[in-house]
């Protein structure tokens, strides 16, 4: 267990050890036990996190403020469009003025080509931790959240399977900094990662070079697969949702048409029969359901969608627990 985490800014998993990692799931693990006793944990009694929303949600900020009230502290809301950001404050007002009114800055920015930009200089501004909300790069509680929830469901992620595949949406063009955490967290933990995607929604050359690194180092593997049902095959773990091809296009009408070309990447009853006849079915929500999956996968046997919503709970607080 590391213990010297205290101001550590969370923007992506890959900047944290694999010992610092174990140890937010471990705390993550203590604290979802201690709620699940009716335990007291107020361990950041009197703390405040500010929390910056450039973009809508429901599971990020009903989780953050949950997570800071039961850690005993306050969470502050803070939409980019009722604030002064569009009037003159900039990433430099951001990080020094909520650093220090608060303990803490979270950020949500997706922004194509801004979020995390956006988000690391706000960091480098803040005297407090600055912890991703999701940006255009990274999702990384998300990710930390899917980790927990397969650890619990299928035990050592070492040698498991896991498809991490695009699925067709008609909603928006999703970002792909879901995927791209997904890849980079699991291969860490020496699963068989696979990503299935069309030829057109590829993942940032960089970040599948250090998914592929982190395969050779932990003893797991990566592969990149173009055939849906392929990736399916004896998966234990389905993971898909959609994302857009912003590095084929960065026109976002342009992105939708293309994904019409794959109407039938949606993970039905037929689909899920490919994989392992234990294999469990993940998505970060929410899904475009019937179009992205079916209902009777996304409320059928394999789906385990709501503990990995729970799950965000557990691991966020123990992030601001140990870094706030």
């Amino acid at each position: 267990m590391q213990t010297h985490l205290h101001g550590r800014d969370m923007i992506t998993t890959q900047e944290w050890t694999k010992d610092e990692l174990d140890t937010v799931i471990d705390i993550a693990l203590d604290l979802k036990r201690r709620r699940a006793l009716g335990e007291n944990h107020a361990l950041l009694r009197d703390k405040v996190l500010a929390m910056l929303f450039f973009f809508s949600s429901t599971r990020t900020r009903a989780s953050f403020e949950a997570g800071m009230a039961q850690l005993g502290g306050h969470a502050m809301f803070l939409d980019s469009t009722a604030t002064q950001i569009g009037h003159g404050d900039t990433w430099r007002e951001i990080g020094e003025i909520l650093g220090r009114y608060n303990d803490g800055i979270a950020i949500r920015q997706v922004d194509w080509g801004i979020g995390n930009e956006y988000i690391r200089a706000v960091a480098d501004a803040s005297r407090t931790p600055v912890l991703n909300m999701q940006c255009d790069w990274y999702h990384p509680f998300q990710a930390l959240a899917d980790l927990l929830t397969i650890i619990e469901q299928k035990g050592d992620p070492r040698k498991l399977t896991v498809n991490v595949s695009y699925a067709f949406a008609d909603s928006y063009q999703k970002p792909i900094s879901v995927p791209q955490s997904e890849i980079l967290l699991l291969t860490r933990y020496g699963a068989n990662v696979r990503l299935t995607r069309p030829p057109e929604f590829k993942l940032m050359p960089e970040v599948v070079d250090q998914a592929r690194d982190n395969a050779k180092k932990f003893h797991g593997s990566f592969e990149i697969v173009e055939d849906f049902d392929e990736g399916m095959k004896g998966a234990d773990v389905v993971y898909a949702k959609s994302w857009g091809s912003m590095l084929t296009t960065s026109d976002l009408d342009e992105s939708a048409e293309i994904s019409k070309k794959y109407t039938d990447w949606i993970t039905d009853e037929r689909r899920i029969a490919l994989a392992d006849e234990d294999a469990i079915y993940m998505h970060p929500l929410p899904a475009d359901r019937n179009v992205e999956v079916t209902d009777g996968v996304i409320d059928g046997p394999h789906s385990r969608v709501f503990d990995q919503a729970e799950n965000r709970l557990h691991v966020q607080k123990a992030v601001m627990a140990l870094t706030m």
